[in-house]
């Protein structure tokens, strides 16, 4: 691409600058007044800080009573955003299910939780296998006494151009990414019904929106699984519980962390905000879709991606 450094502003930015001034003579520019920008913003966008999180660390000191006593169950939970949420769940009083695909991870944030002072139980689950997810849902509900809150988090890649995608890893995405998630929808929904309350809160992604070479897999698995939080939304609405997704852009988890220093250069050019996102971000949200605020909102897909995709 061109430099305009020395050259003339480009049409989109001169008719920009104009309309500007038609708006407001005294202004010569449209970005004038930004050094009244509260500075940790200025930090995020100029210098690709993160800004400011304070659940980052969870502290009691910070707890809320947005989510007491619920019960809330978390695929995916043993690292990266399902563990977020979690700890996040922990800190606005929710009890919490950690669902991994290992004993060792899932307990693992099983304590954390309990460090926290709620109760957790942990449980290492397959969530592509249907008679191991329906044998735990049913322990779950025995333990726990009730489900509020459903989570399905637990995803995986298997990364390949479609010409050279196996079979296997096709149907090894799918199967983890969304049949898990109809899986463990279906296993507590009757509970859901009963009780005639309920969140179920799918974590998707910008890839099952703008798709990705390289991703077919992934991208199909989490599109799809939008359409399905929308279907659910229209059947279970009437009993007072709401479906939703949040679909975050890229994170800094174990599947960000491979990117190399070029790749992720070229990667921050796209996002707006000039900096990747953190787990607790999607902790945030997914606190918001589950609280008491989000009371009327059911069917959506809620995009947290520093403005990647718009």
């Amino acid at each position: 691409m061109h430099s305009h450094r020395h050259g003339p502003a480009p049409f989109y930015k001169t008719k920009l600058l104009r309309e500007a001034q038609i708006i407001n003579p005294q202004k010569t520019s449209i970005f004038q007044g930004f050094d009244r920008f509260p500075k940790r913003i200025q930090d995020a966008s100029e210098n690709h800080k993160t800004i400011d999180n304070p659940w980052a660390t969870p502290d009691k000191k910070a707890m809320t009573s947005a989510l007491q006593n619920q019960v809330a169950v978390i695929t995916g939970a043993g690292r990266g955003i399902g563990r977020a949420i979690a700890l996040r769940f922990a800190n606005a009083g929710a009890d919490v299910v950690c669902i991994s695909r290992t004993a060792e991870n899932s307990e693992k944030v099983a304590g954390e939780v309990r460090a926290l002072g709620r109760k957790a139980w942990a449980h290492a689950v397959d969530v592509a296998d249907g008679k191991s997810v329906e044998a735990n849902a049913e322990k779950i509900l025995g333990e726990a006494g009730r489900v509020d809150i459903l989570i399905n988090n637990a995803g995986i890649t298997r990364d390949g151009l479609l010409m050279r995608m196996s079979e296997a890893d096709w149907d090894a995405v799918l199967d983890t990414n969304l049949k898990g998630a109809f899986m463990f929808t279906k296993a507590f929904s009757r509970a859901f019904l009963k009780q005639r309350s309920g969140r179920i809160i799918n974590i998707g992604s910008v890839i099952g929106l703008i798709g990705n070479a390289g991703q077919c897999n992934y991208a199909a698995s989490k599109s799809a699984l939008f359409g399905f939080t929308k279907s659910i939304a229209r059947e279970l609405g009437s009993r007072g519980v709401t479906v939703n997704a949040i679909a975050p852009g890229f994170i800094e988890t174990d599947m960000t962390a491979t990117l190399t220093p070029e790749m992720r250069a070229e990667l921050l050019k796209k996002i707006p905000l000039n900096t990747l996102g953190q787990p607790e971000d999607i902790a945030e949200a997914a606190l918001f879709l589950a609280g008491p605020a989000a009371r009327y909102i059911t069917g959506q897909v809620l995009t947290v991606d520093g403005g990647m995709v718009m």
